[in-house]
């Protein structure tokens, strides 16, 4: 198994990557009645729910280092390959995490493999409205194109499942890319940018912010961006696919 790219840049990521309440919701209700839960690509964590039966599964030991005291178990190990057996979950969960697998097929194979169910929070790899990738990190949205599959791509993989729109909260307390939407000064503070992948990823990130840095001195952001600013929550590109095989395992 190759380094996980958390062990590169994870350190310090539970810092700003605390569970956001409301999407913590939208989660535990799209993963229902589940009781037996299996967290792929755990990371430290967020939105694990606290009142069912959870085992992670995370490949990085950075981050399983972070992982808060009383977490659930966690096993190191990959979304392609994981280690547990054949329908031993009733619900498999990835939050955030597919656009990080080697090979996202495997993975997706494999959360069918051991669970009656998938829940995953992922993104649109081409959505054309988040203003960050669109007016100055568009290297972002060609990345997300190579390593992310659509969510439209994802349930076809499944053949089955149900996308929904998640729309991020303007005061969203989990530091993930979109999280900061409506405060653009957030993306300019190194801190923050930590626990964003992004950022580690692409090498021309710092030229984009000295341009940010700018339009937010001389007003051209809040007059490209005034109408998100009366805005409580925003759809940005997140999106929550839920996939039930019972169906497909009946037939």
């Amino acid at each position: 198994m190759s380094e996980p790219v958390y062990d590169q840049i994870g350190a310090g990521y539970a810092t700003r990557r605390q569970p956001d309440p409301r999407i913590a919701a939208a989660i535990l209700e799209a993963i229902g009645d589940a009781h037996r839960i299996l967290n792929v690509g755990a990371g430290s964590g967020s939105y694990e729910p606290r009142d069912r039966e959870v085992l992670a599964v995370e490949p990085s030991a950075t981050m399983i280092e972070q992982r808060p005291p009383g977490s659930a178990p966690c096993v190191q190990g990959t979304a392609e390959a994981l280690p547990v057996e054949d329908k031993s979950f009733d619900c498999a969960m990835a939050i955030l995490t597919i656009h990080h697998w080697s090979n996202w097929r495997q993975g997706l194979d494999e959360m069918r493999r051991v669970a009656d169910r998938a829940v995953i929070l992922s993104f649109e790899p081409d959505f054309p409205d988040f203003w960050l990738t669109r007016d100055y990190l568009p290297e972002a949205r060609e990345l997300d194109r190579r390593t992310c599959p659509s969510p439209a791509e994802i349930v076809q993989h499944f053949g089955t499942g149900e996308i929904d729109v998640l729309p991020i909260p303007h005061d969203c307390i989990d530091g993930f890319h979109g999280a900061y939407w409506r405060r653009p000064e957030q993306y300019l503070d190194p801190e923050v940018r930590r626990s964003i992948s992004t950022f580690a990823r692409i090498a021309t990130s710092a030229r984009a912010l000295e341009r940010l840095a700018a339009d937010l001195e001389n007003g051209a952001w809040h007059r490209r961006n005034a109408a998100l600013l009366a805005l409580t929550s925003c759809d940005v590109g997140y999106r929550l696919i839920r996939a039930d095989f019972s169906q497909q395992r009946a037939t």
